[in-house]
Parts: C-alpha cells; structure tokens; sequence
C-alpha cells in the first residue's frame, strides 16, 4: 500500500469510527429520555465509544476482505469505460 492509498484508508476508518460514535450517542440522547431510563451520559458515551470500536473492528476485517487500501466490505464494481 502506498502512502497515498495508507492516509486514504485511515482518512475513511476515521470518518467511519466517528460517524458511529456520534450516530450511536445521538440516537441514545434522543431515545433514552424516551423511554424513561436513567442512564447517565457517560455510560452513553461509553457505549457510544464501544459501538465506535466495533466500527473500527469491521474496517480493519474488511480491509482483508473487500477492496484492498479502504475500509469498505464489499469489492467496488468494475469501472465500465464508456
């Protein structure tokens, strides 16, 4: 992997391990008051941060499994000339 395609591959695992974490404490900002449980925000930061380690668990596996040098799981179609 060249240096290029290496800032690449750890500008998308960054953009994907944060996207995560924030989607995952949005979405627990808004629902836990919902449903009436007490949970403090730092256990939902927490949580937030383990679905982030998930997250950059997956693009370490799929950077052996899809397309080489990103974090993407599934292989890119072929580029059709045209």
């Amino acid at each position: 992997m060249t240096k290029n395609q290496r800032k690449k591959y750890v500008v998308d695992v960054a953009e994907r391990v944060g996207a995560t974490f924030v989607q995952a404490f949005l979405a627990q900002l808004t629902v836990v008051p919902l449903l009436g449980v007490d949970v403090p925000v730092l256990k939902q930061a927490a949580i937030a941060g383990a679905a982030a380690v998930l997250a950059l668990v997956q693009s370490a596996a799929a950077s052996q499994v899809g397309d080489g040098g990103t974090a993407a799981l599934v292989r890119s179609a072929p580029r059709v000339n045209g």
